[in-house]
């Protein structure tokens, strides 16, 4: 058996399972949870770090990438595993605190199964190792809790060994060529000495000094 860091469970060195054993998403769908809870109806229609979403479209992207690691976890291949989360930008519907909610519950409690990371399973409509896809998933939440918490002004403090792995799966392809850099943008340079989340937002493409325009300012 191979150690654990914190925030992770042990799990045999098997194909397909990471060697530091089962990272924990619980945390990061729970912030994400919060902060989307503390989304004011009034701020949908905010910009947000990411160019082509409104907070409204984040949200829903939110809603269907939940749903479509969870599924991911269980190897329940499918649509929601198959689609192209670029294909579309996503608008949410009736409902969708909730079911956003939901769907977080369901991946974390999914991805706390040794078995989730084992073997194959598909994702945004690629395969890829199941323990790679749960590093994605992480990382996802990581990143677009910051989106969410930048664009409606609300803090943001995930937990440290989630932003540790967040980094730890961007880092190695931070140079890579655009067309293997999936959908982050070019990288962001941050200070070496910077905090550890400012380079993990740099290095999915995003400005850590990203601000809404005031609306007095956009006129």
């Amino acid at each position: 058996m191979t150690p654990t860091r914190p925030g992770t469970t042990e799990t045999p060195d098997t194909p397909g399972t990471p060697a530091t054993g089962v990272l924990d998403l619980g945390p990061a769908a729970r912030q994400v949870a919060l902060l989307a809870d503390g989304v004011r109806d009034d701020r949908l229609s905010d910009p947000t770090p990411c160019p082509a979403f409104a907070v409204r479209n984040l949200l829903a992207h939110l809603v269907g990438l939940s749903a479509a690691f969870r599924d991911a976890g269980r190897k329940a291949v499918g649509p929601s595993t198959a689609t192209d989360p670029s294909a579309v930008v996503p608008d949410i519907g009736p409902g969708w605190r909730e079911r956003l909610r939901l769907n977080l519950d369901a991946m974390a409690e999914v991805w706390r199964d040794p078995a989730a990371w084992d073997g194959t399973t598909q994702a945004g409509g690629f395969t890829l190792p199941a323990a790679q896809a749960g590093r994605i998933a992480l990382n996802e939440l990581v990143v677009h809790g910051w989106d969410l918490a930048r664009a409606t002004g609300q803090p943001y403090e995930p937990d440290p060994d989630a932003v540790e792995a967040s980094y730890d799966l961007l880092a190695p392809a931070a140079h890579a060529p655009a067309a293997e850099r999936g959908p982050f943008g070019p990288v962001v340079e941050v200070p070496a000495d910077a905090p550890l989340l400012d380079r993990v937002v740099g290095l999915s493409g995003r400005d850590p000094s990203w601000a809404p325009v005031p609306p007095s300012a956009s006129r």
